[in-house]
């Protein structure tokens, strides 16, 4: 029984306690709901002129239990520099800089943009007579606030407006960008100094139901004296009623929040303060000697033994002072922030090929005015093949940081770390090809920021028989409708593709998109080689040649060329070999084979041979000679491969005779002078016996005219033959001697046949063996030659780029012949971008050696016309370019360091050297360092 009872008490406990849970959370759920339903009806009721402000994804969370509107609204600088933020930090987070700048200044930069613009509008009236230690402002929202600025209105000196800091520098670069050169001249040399012309103020907010206002507190405890001393005159509301447009948003979300959270809906209850800075800008306080106190303040003792600030200064004068002021900024503009966009960027350790292509991108028009707005809203977070947005956010934040005035240099590691999270190649410390990484990053934003949320499938249709003009458009339509970012708007391209099959001449035409140019160096796309020439005919001594022939080509572009060079006869051909230890290595005899195969240190020999029918075998000759070793311990004499394998086809293998007498005529251009000959047999028997109608007994002499050596000279001479030449067949069992007059021990059915000659010591005096041996590698550079600097035009590395070119033999596959054939492609261009980007291509790789180019490339840096290299002309565009950014890489493959150039406006050029910043005339723009050149759209001249 009692334990029954225990049963039923622990039972009674279990469900008094899972109801209390139970109930407690959906206590819960309910006032997160109420807190949702009163936030949708405060927004339409209060604050329904705002909907243009928030992203209409707000109203997705109606019913998200978790949402808070105002803690979504995160600064860029939280999410990007902290990874364990979580929702405490929502108050500290969302105080985001804040700028109060003049109407009339921030109103000028708006004409640009847009032609109306959304803000909240506040009377301000502040207590003036009271201001000695602390100035409270009450903001009242206009009836009509929340609706849209016309941009041909007047403004009221008294006008400010409430920006965040994006916007706040996105005005200040317009004004910077709009002034005259002659401004900038005098403004150069004062700015350094006034850079203190933006101050903080911090002050204190609130909200009042009651009147539902915002109450501003600004205290002279809280600031310094001279900022409170400028606060005052310019928050006097006195002469003139004080008006504050709210773009940035904030006050709404501030109030909205405040009226969730507050603890009960009382009207007479006054939310809690919050410390906010407020950054002020714009609004100058001249000191005077005639008018000194309307700056200077006096300091008193109150009743509390505290010092305060009384302002003995005349309201009308102050109104017209600040007046005046608002004037002056509108029609010359601000002159008191410095020069903006010269911040450098720390090398954090081999990172200057990341830097350089940084600062390229930040101080491309299009992007700065992006990122200085509200791109977040375009972030794709759906994307599978984005990175979350964090590459964006990552690259958003460092150009703010780098476009704010008076920036130190920046440290980027947050944006490398971003960067080496979706890429680990760029992870580490080591160096990397700055325009690898350029293509990456702008492939990387744009997949950030796809508008395209759900990428349609497109079915591509046949494009034969339809104008290109149809068809391009057709193509474009279809990658806008997949691709549509800022990356695609500004620096994307399309060009036509057209393939040719050289059997059945089908055309085949597809319009792509490009990010960028990379154009051959001429020296890229040719390769020069240098090939010795030997002849069969017994005359011609070996002549080396060097030829050029395209670095993608084939055997056959080297054959024609070397053809060429030769002056190779209409009964002749070239059988070209690579030559490696006194042996043929291999045959070249692929027409379609890749001259990249043939490396620079190979020894390519071409033989010169007779157009014979296929049936006659191919014989090639190697040399050896007797190697003797001496000293103490010498082993026995061997026999040693020596100089280049002859080579000639014969007819008639019937006998040795054949293949002794074409040898030695082969050889016969080697032969020795006569009077050498004469010196070296000074007292020998030998010497008796030279005139013009000898013979040698014994052999058959190097002085002796060959026609007589014929195969049938005779057994007298076959004898003598044989013991200074001994021929040998490779590879054959047994006695492989051929001997004069035998027969030799092949098939008839042979194609190739390798013979191997033994040299006497008497034979190698008689010929030059030195020449026999000599030969060139295919190319040796000069390592310690000063080389003569080439140069050429970017117009022709263009035409190089857009030049037919032949595929490789399985590259196309042809429909109408129903096989793969070695086409021909053509590249033209037909709508370029408004920023193109053109890589020179210096640097080359291969499978066996790397190498760049100093070719200095003369590029225009004001008129690049591309109106005559266009296929399709659109009379509403222009095709004129002007240079804007070079990346320059100095040094080698092995080492090597980037730079940048930058136009900062005005023909005013700067080097960014990592953290170092300096001007540069603009004579030294062009090198032999440029690597990637940005132009900019501009008007026809």
């Amino acid at each position: 029984m009692n334990g029954s009872s225990t049963i039923s008490i622990i039972i009674a406990e279990t469900t008094t306690r899972l109801l209390s849970v139970t109930l407690a959370y959906l206590s819960l759920f309910t006032l997160r709901l109420f807190k949702a339903v009163l936030w949708k009806a405060l927004r339409a009721l209060l604050f329904l002129s705002m909907d243009d402000l928030f992203s209409s994804e707000d109203d997705d969370h109606l019913f998200d239990l978790d949402y808070n509107p105002y803690a979504r609204k995160r600064p860029l600088s939280s999410r990007l520099d902290r990874d364990d933020y979580d929702e405490t930090d929502d108050e500290e987070a969302n105080r985001q800089k804040l700028y109060l700048v003049p109407y009339r200044w921030w109103k000028e930069a708006q004409r640009s943009v847009a032609n109306e613009i959304v803000g909240i509008l506040y009377n301000v009236l502040s207590n003036y007579d009271n201001a000695d230690s602390e100035i409270v402002l009450d903001l009242r929202k206009e009836e009509s606030s929340g609706t849209r600025v016309k941009m041909d209105e007047g403004v009221s000196s008294r006008e400010y407006a409430l920006v965040k800091e994006a916007l706040w520098l996105r005005t200040l670069k317009w004004h910077n960008d709009s002034k005259t050169s002659e401004e900038d001249e005098r403004y150069h040399c004062v700015a350094e100094g006034q850079s203190q012309e933006v101050f903080p103020l911090q002050i204190r907010l609130s909200f009042s139901p009651g009147t539902n206002s915002l109450l501003v507190k600004i205290s002279l405890k809280d600031n310094a004296v001279d900022f409170y001393r400028r606060a005052c005159i310019i928050f006097n509301s006195q002469s003139e009623l004080l008006q504050i447009w709210d773009f940035s948003g904030q006050t709404s979300q501030f109030v909205m929040n405040e009226i969730i959270n507050l603890p009960k809906f009382s009207p007479g209850k006054q939310g809690k303060e919050v410390l906010l800075e407020l950054h002020v800008h714009g609004f100058y306080v001249f000191t005077n000697k005639t008018d000194e106190r309307l700056a200077e303040p006096m300091r008193t003792e109150n009743s509390f033994g505290k010092s305060r600030v009384r302002m003995n200064m005349n309201s009308d004068n102050l109104s017209s002072q600040l007046m005046l002021t608002n004037t002056s900024l509108s029609s010359s503009g601000y002159r008191g922030i410095g020069v903006l966009g010269l911040a450098g960027l720390q090398n954090l350790g081999n990172t200057c090929f990341m830097n350089s292509a940084l600062q390229c991108l930040v101080h491309t028009p299009q992007l700065v005015d992006y990122c200085l707005g509200d791109y977040e809203k375009d972030i794709n977070h759906e994307n599978p093949l984005g990175m979350n947005g964090e590459l964006s956010l990552a690259f958003g934040e460092l150009l703010r940081k780098l476009w704010a005035p008076g920036a130190m240099p920046v440290a980027p590691r947050m944006f490398k770390f971003k960067l080496a999270k979706f890429a680990p190649q760029f992870d580490g410390y080591n160096q990397h090809d700055s325009q690898e990484f350029l293509a990456f990053l702008l492939d990387g934003l744009h997949e950030d920021l796809n508008r395209v949320k759900c990428k349609p499938y497109i079915e591509a249709k046949d494009a034969e028989g339809r104008p290109d003009e149809e068809v391009a458009d057709e193509h474009w339509l279809n990658h806008l409708a997949r691709n549509a970012s800022i990356i695609v708007d500004t620096f994307q391209g399309q060009y036509r593709s057209t393939l040719v099959c050289p059997v059945c001449k089908k055309v085949s035409v597809t319009f792509d998109p490009f990010m960028y140019l990379t154009l051959p160096l001429p020296s890229t796309t040719m390769r020069t080689m240098t090939l010795t020439v030997f002849s069969t005919d017994g005359i011609t001594l070996p002549m080396p040649f060097t030829i050029t022939v395209p670095k993608g080509g084939r055997l056959k572009d080297l054959i024609d060329s070397l053809s060429l060079a030769c002056s190779l006869k209409d009964d002749e051909t070239l059988l070209v070999a690579e030559i490696y230890k006194n042996q043929i290595f291999r045959l070249l005899d692929g027409p379609s084979d890749s001259v990249a195969l043939i490396r620079d240190d190979d020894k390519l020999v071409a033989y010169r041979l007779p157009k014979v029918s296929e049936t006659c075998p191919l014989v090639v000759f190697s040399h050896q000679q007797l190697e003797r070793p001496y000293g103490f311990g010498a082993i026995a004499p061997n026999w040693k491969l020596f100089g280049v394998p002859l080579i000639a086809r014969i007819e008639n293998l019937s006998s040795g005779s054949e293949i002794h007498y074409q040898f030695l005529k082969l050889l016969r251009p080697f032969l020795m002078p006569v009077e050498d000959v004469v010196n070296d047999y000074d007292g020998d028997e030998t010497r008796n016996t030279v005139n013009e109608n000898s013979k040698v007994e014994g052999i058959i002499s190097p002085l002796v005219s060959y026609s007589d050596a014929g195969p049938d000279s005779g057994e007298e001479n076959d004898v003598h033959l044989n013991a200074d030449f001994k021929f040998y067949l490779v590879d054959k069992p047994g006695s492989s001697e051929i001997k004069m007059n035998d027969p030799v021990p092949i098939s008839s059915l042979t194609k190739n046949l390798d013979v191997t000659v033994h040299w006497s010591d008497k034979m190698i005096e008689k010929y030059d063996t030195c020449l026999l041996s000599s030969l060139p590698e295919v190319f040796k550079p000069q390592l310690f030659a000063k080389r003569h600097e080439e140069s050429i035009s970017l117009y022709k590395c263009l035409e190089g780029f857009l030049q037919e070119e032949p595929l490789g033999p399985d590259d196309m596959y042809c429909p109408r012949c129903k096989k793969h054939q070695q086409a021909i492609k053509k590249l033209d261009l037909w709508r370029l971008p408004e920023i193109l980007v053109i890589h020179l291509k210096r640097f080359s790789y291969s499978r066996f050696f790397k190498n760049k180019l100093e070719t200095y490339v003369d590029f225009p840096i004001h008129d690049l016309n591309l109106s005559n290299y266009i296929s399709h002309i659109d009379n509403q565009l222009s095709n004129c370019y002007q240079l804007y950014a070079v990346t320059n890489h100095y040094g080698g493959m092995g080492g090597g360091h980037y730079t940048a150039f930058i136009d900062h406006g005005h023909g005013r050029w700067y080097e960014f050297d990592d953290d170092r910043v300096f001007p540069i005339s603009e004579d030294r723009i062009k090198s032999s360092a440029a690597y990637v050149l940005f132009y900019r759209r501009v008007r026809e001249m």
